[in-house]
């Protein structure tokens, strides 16, 4: 088995085992809420622990990627991170794997600050636990989009995964597609960070989310999930660059139900809709208008004619077993 724990699972034996309480707390853990929120007398401070240990090629640069990322989806700026660095028992990747953490985390202005290193020689692959903090004047949920707000996603679907199948899986892809793809693939590590167009769309959003393991499916039923909404999606509305396209047709696997780091996803007032896109355009960053969020009695994500209730499973896991 490979993955995230089911709903059902999580609501049984992990979200009501959460100990003492807390009145500081504003969000603690839920269901399609990636970050804890706790109220300081200055501020929110929101934090984030993500795992990581599939991408082998790049997995310290991502990895501070998509901890980031999480916290900057829900309002706040990325400012401290703590690393938990999982080894092989030949010790060889410790060299590589730091200096990743080291150079994305200076590049997003993130200070590593503790954490943990050790050697597992069951483990065949590093393997990472990163948890980041930030602050924030206002904290954005997943959980708070509303019935008539519009859909937005920035850049494209399937931006972690089409980078992860460029180096993991470069070799199976040889000769099924030509080396230029590959090499402008690879690239895509580069704009897997959310972090400016987050800064940009906290101040319109009602709810962001970060869609990684599962898509964009799974990140936009999360999002209708958490929200107790439905959204209704338009797939020829989303766009999926040319480097995607093919890589995942060599392989097999659905853009939209893929690791999507790199896309953000936001719930906006369609009175604020306008200026939000031109915002990001100021910023530089790519953004459409996908689809519309309504009421619905079970929360669903309506992408087309298909209607999912209920998580998938990446595409990508079955590449790896």
């Amino acid at each position: 088995m490979i993955g995230k724990v089911d709903p059902d699972s999580l609501a049984e034996f992990v979200l009501g085992r959460t100990g003492a309480p807390d009145d500081r707390v504003l969000q603690g853990p839920a269901y399609g809420e990636d970050t804890a929120a706790i109220a300081l007398e200055d501020g929110i401070l929101v934090v984030n622990a993500d795992p990581i240990s599939l991408a082998v090629g790049r997995v310290g640069s991502l990895g501070i990627d998509v901890a980031a990322n999480d916290v900057a989806a829900s309002g706040a700026d990325p400012e401290w991170l703590t690393s938990v660095v999982f080894l092989p028992g030949s010790g060889e990747a410790l060299d590589p794997v730091t200096a990743q953490l080291d150079e994305a985390a200076r590049r997003l202005g993130v200070a590593i600050v503790g954490g943990h290193s050790e050697y597992v020689p069951a483990l065949s692959n590093p393997m990472l636990v990163l948890t980041c903090f930030g602050l924030a004047d206002s904290y954005v949920p997943t959980g708070g989009a509303e019935p008539g707000d519009r859909l937005l996603m920035t850049k494209s679907a399937g931006v972690e995964a089409t980078a992860i199948l460029a180096t993991d899986f470069r070799d199976r892809l040889a000769g099924r597609v030509p080396d230029a793809l590959l090499e402008s693939a690879e690239g895509f590590y580069d704009r897997v960070s959310v972090v400016p167009e987050a800064a940009v769309l906290r101040e319109y959003a009602d709810a962001m989310h970060d869609p990684t393991e599962g898509g964009l499916v799974d990140g936009l039923l999360e999002l209708a999930v958490a929200s107790g909404v439905g959204l209704d999606v338009d797939p020829d509305a989303i766009p999926v660059r040319e480097e995607t396209r093919r890589l995942c047709a060599a392989v097999d696997v659905d853009p939209f139900r893929t690791f999507g780091s790199g896309a953000l996803l936001a719930a906006v007032p369609e009175r604020s809709t306008t200026e939000a896109l031109s915002a990001l355009d100021d910023a530089g960053v790519e953004a459409s208008v996908v689809g519309t969020v309504h009421e619905r009695e079970t929360p669903a994500l309506v992408l087309g004619g298909e209607t999912f209730e209920e998580p998938v499973r990446d595409d990508m896991y079955a590449l790896w077993e």
